[in-house]
């Protein structure tokens, strides 16, 4: 992976383009915490295949150097940057957790330049449930109050939460533990994101997935949302809320299906 810079923002990206010229682009979007270090799997596995873009979400990995009135709310804007300097008309975007509520938002701003979406322990932005979020904000204040104390104590505890497999567990521990106390705050621009446009027949296919041993509720998020928009539901067996680290094999497995019967 070649790892570039956005220019006049804070945007740290990564390309693979062995698949060469006319060959489909895959944009990957990585998960609160970690960065794109996280799809290095994905990676190994689509090279060659499509052309890949992994970005660094503002205040993870290497996109840390941002200007005042800088903050993730911008993040698609960014992503449409980072398209036209490579000349892409459009991708399949995959993304994890926050990846996947990021996609969304690119989504719903540039419909015209999404081939498919691949939303794996998210939830639909446009059709937000308030009172699911009151119900987990007890163990978000917990999580936060470590992370304002050590973030290597934040890390121990999410990383058991955000993976499931000790393999898995120990590699967003080490992303986890990079992560600055002062980029928290860029997350909570996510508010600017959620419930800003209305639900309506997507022009793309979509794929809601989840870990088999994610929580109950994000389960029950994943049913519930690939059900309304009568999509394809993938539960990734052996995975938990990162299921692209826990079992790799079978998500590059449900993904390439994903992409071989996308209607054109």
């Amino acid at each position: 992976m070649n790892k570039l810079y956005l220019d006049n923002s804070p945007i740290t990206y990564y390309t693979d383009t062995t698949a060469g010229g006319g060959s489909d682009w895959i944009v990957f979007v990585h998960a609160a915490f970690a960065d794109s270090g996280m799809y290095k799997r994905q990676f190994e596995y689509f090279a060659g295949k499509y052309n890949i873009i992994a970005m660094d979400v503002i205040g993870h990995g290497g996109s840390l150097a941002a200007r005042k009135g800088d903050g993730i709310e911008k993040t698609a804007y960014w992503l449409n940057g980072i398209f036209q300097k490579h000349g892409i008309a459009a991708a399949l975007l995959v993304g994890v957790s926050l990846g996947a509520v990021l996609i969304q938002d690119f989504a719903n701003r540039y419909e015209d330049k999404v081939l498919s979406l691949a939303c794996f322990g998210g939830y639909d932005i446009n059709n937000f449930d308030t009172k699911a979020q009151r119900a987990n904000s007890k163990g978000q204040m917990g999580m936060m109050f470590k992370a304002l104390v050590s973030v290597k104590w934040f890390a121990q505890s999410n990383k058991k939460i955000s993976a499931y497999t000790p393999q898995a567990q120990q590699e967003f521990y080490d992303m986890n533990a990079r992560f600055p106390k002062r980029s928290f705050r860029y997350l909570a621009g996510l508010n600017k994101l959620i419930n800003k446009f209305p639900s309506k027949p997507r022009k793309y296919p979509l794929l809601v997935g989840c870990g088999e041993h994610d929580i109950p509720m994000a389960l029950t998020i994943a049913r519930k949302w690939a059900n309304k928009e009568q999509c394809s539901l993938a539960v990734i067996q052996g995975a938990g809320h990162c299921a692209n680290m826990d079992n790799p094999d079978r998500f590059n497995s449900v993904l390439q299906d994903f992409f071989g019967n996308r209607v054109e």
